[in-house]
């Protein structure tokens, strides 16, 4: 009797020290990591990388996907795009930048995807669900030696989320009203929850990026925005039980008046801040928000500012509670992310040519560089200047975040 006793007094010591899990997983308004603690979120984006975003270009009026791809091919011809962005795929992002993102002291991070890396769609220089899994693997695997977890995150969904640069549409959101656009979000994302359903490294699903604009109808819009959040869900939990959902509000991921009851028990709501003060009334709603319904809440992008702010943000976050991504990691001739990319001589007259209007085919020949070989040396050194080699390290925006 004594001895069953004692046994099961050890089984009741080893349980109640928060046991290791296989997939981290939510406890009220906390995010529990795999050691069975409490996990507060600190990580930075991996932007520009599956989504090209114009400005990162010091582009102004080429700022999707499809219209650098556009400028590049005008310049340099469909066949030379498409051999630059299977390079640019291969290294941008490699097993050193991430090596070198945990060695600062960051614990996650978050990959932007466009939903066309799982069709048969050309982007960026290919097709086919396999490429897709075969660069988000590559991520997974080296995030997962490093012992970082991973948030998928759909910036670009079918037919667009937005409506404008940063979901690659063309300039409405049809996401919420096309039939055929939601159902293959939905078929995508299980196949991704297939895919990954028993990966650890995986934190979660962020099902996707900044939906329905401020400047849109909101009336119409935010309506339709958590019904179909519920529909990708469902269709994810057919595969899936594991892994965290993350949903944004509306109006750039800053409104949770959208929201009702939670309707899945492993959701975080994650919200976006640029540009505002640094004080509390800022994330207040959010906060009450997770108070009412007993919820994790996330800040899944934010910075692009000096230093003071970006420090003064982050440790209201966190005295908080709330976790984070900075938001990006390499940027070119910038010091507001990690590290930075060295501008290329001569990049200017890429920059010059994608700013200028192009309206028809006469235009295009008439503005094109007539130092085309130059134009071509600065786009292939951009290339070699992003290896994680090459970057320069922001040293105060990297102790702006309390890294190392």
């Amino acid at each position: 009797m004594k001895r069953k006793l004692i046994y099961f007094l050890v089984l009741l010591l080893l349980w109640v020290q928060s046991p290791a899990q296989k997939f981290i997983s939510v406890r009220g308004k906390e995010i529990i990591g795999l050691d069975g603690k409490p996990l507060l979120i600190k990580g930075i984006n991996l932007g520009n990388w599956l989504v090209p975003e114009g400005y990162m270009f010091k582009f102004k009026e080429a700022t999707s996907p499809r219209l650098i791809n556009d400028v590049f091919s005008e310049l340099f011809g469909p066949a030379e795009t498409a051999k630059f962005w299977k390079q640019y795929l291969a290294t941008y992002i490699t097993k050193d930048d991430i090596h070198y993102i945990h060695s600062l002291g960051m614990n996650s991070i978050r990959v932007p995807f466009n939903y066309k890396l799982f069709t048969n769609e050309t982007y960026l220089g290919g097709s086919g669900i396999a490429r897709g899994f075969s660069l988000l693997d590559s991520v997974v695997k080296w995030c997962a030696s490093e012992n970082l977890s991973v948030i998928l995150d759909m910036h670009a969904a079918p037919g667009g989320q937005t409506g404008d640069n940063i979901d690659d549409s063309y300039g409405y959101p049809f996401l919420f009203e096309s039939k055929e656009d939601q159902q293959l979000i939905i078929e995508i994302w299980k196949k991704i929850a297939t895919h990954y359903k028993n990966n650890s490294t995986i934190m979660g699903y962020d099902l996707f990026n900044e939906p329905i604009p401020h400047y849109l109808d909101t009336a119409h819009f935010n309506p339709l925005l958590e019904p179909l959040f519920k529909k990708i869900t469902t269709a994810i939990r057919t595969v899936d039980t594991n892994h965290l959902i993350f949903l944004e509000g509306a109006q750039w991921a800053s409104n949770f008046a959208v929201f009702g009851k939670p309707f899945d028990k492993k959701l975080v709501y994650q919200f976006h801040k640029y540009w505002t003060p640094a004080t509390i009334d800022v994330i207040q709603s959010y906060i009450n928000f997770r108070n009412k319904y007993n919820v994790p809440i996330y800040c899944g992008e934010t910075g692009e500012n000096e230093d003071s702010w970006v420090a003064a943000f982050r440790i209201l976050l966190e005295k908080n509670n709330i976790g984070w991504h900075y938001w990006p990691y390499k940027k070119m001739n910038n010091t507001r992310g990690i590290v930075s990319i060295n501008q290329p001589s001569n990049f200017d007259l890429i920059i010059n040519f994608a700013d200028t209007a192009r309206k028809n085919f006469e235009t295009i020949r008439k503005v094109r560089p007539i130092q085309i070989e130059l134009t071509k040396k600065a786009w292939l050194e951009y290339i070699e200047n992003s290896k994680f080699k090459n970057v320069v390290p922001n040293k105060g925006y990297i102790e702006a975040l309390g890294l190392k």
